[in-house]
């Protein structure tokens, strides 16, 4: 199984999901991709990458084959390959996606947050994908012990290598801290549905700007 680093996990994460979201606006110029790489929304953590870093990562997963340049007049575009070379269905490509972009999640969660990536019928269809994942040759997720204190198990990516103890205990403690303290969930996953819709109106505004369609006043 390939190992990728935080950033390069990232970047392919972003690649990902725009494909899916917004495919009226992908391939992704370097722009716009390292705008979606430091969205605010969507994403755990927060990443403050450059362009230099975003480069670095689409140079060493080009060799990997899992991102592709594409020459589209003055501006070169990004495209990812994830789903050729990892033979992933449009279920398992969502759920990559977000365990990429936002770490450790419960079914549950995955199926919520997947909404606009593909459409789960319930949370036993969304297991259903991710014990498939796990039950590859090469196995891509994992479902993590138990946090104490958690109702459900959360499942992780193993595409940046073995998930350690550690990592999971952190994420696991702050996630049931955030849910214990903060909203219901129907209400987080409103917030969650407004922040992406603002995060694409955002991405749109920006194209407009590069290709000089749109100006802001001073």
């Amino acid at each position: 199984m390939i190992q990728l680093n935080a950033t390069e996990q990232r970047v392919v994460g972003a690649l990902m999901e725009k494909e899916m979201t917004t495919p009226e606006y992908y391939p992704l110029s370097l722009n716009a991709l390292v705008n979606a790489c430091n969205q605010k929304s969507s994403r755990d953590p927060v990443m403050e990458l450059s362009e230099a870093d975003v480069r670095t990562a689409l140079f060493d997963l080009e060799q990997l084959n899992l991102t592709r340049t594409q020459a589209d007049g003055r501006v070169s575009k990004f495209e990812h390959r994830m789903r050729d070379q990892l033979n992933l269905r449009r279920d398992e490509t969502a759920v990559t996606c977000l365990l990429l972009l936002r770490g450790p999640q419960t079914a549950a969660e995955l199926r919520t947050r997947a909404e606009r990536l593909h459409t789960f019928d319930d949370t036993q269809a969304a297991t259903a994908t991710l014990e498939r994942m796990a039950a590859r040759e090469e196995p891509m997720v994992v479902l993590l012990p138990k946090a104490p204190g958690a109702r459900e198990a959360r499942w992780a990516h193993l595409l940046g290598g073995p998930v350690e103890a550690g990592v999971i205990a952190d994420v696991s403690a702050s996630s049931h801290a955030a849910s214990a303290g903060g909203a219901s969930p129907a209400v987080a996953a409103r917030l969650e549905a407004l922040e992406e819709m603002v995060a694409v109106l955002e991405a749109r505004l920006k194209v407009l700007e590069d290709c000089g369609a749109f100006r802001p006043q001073e």
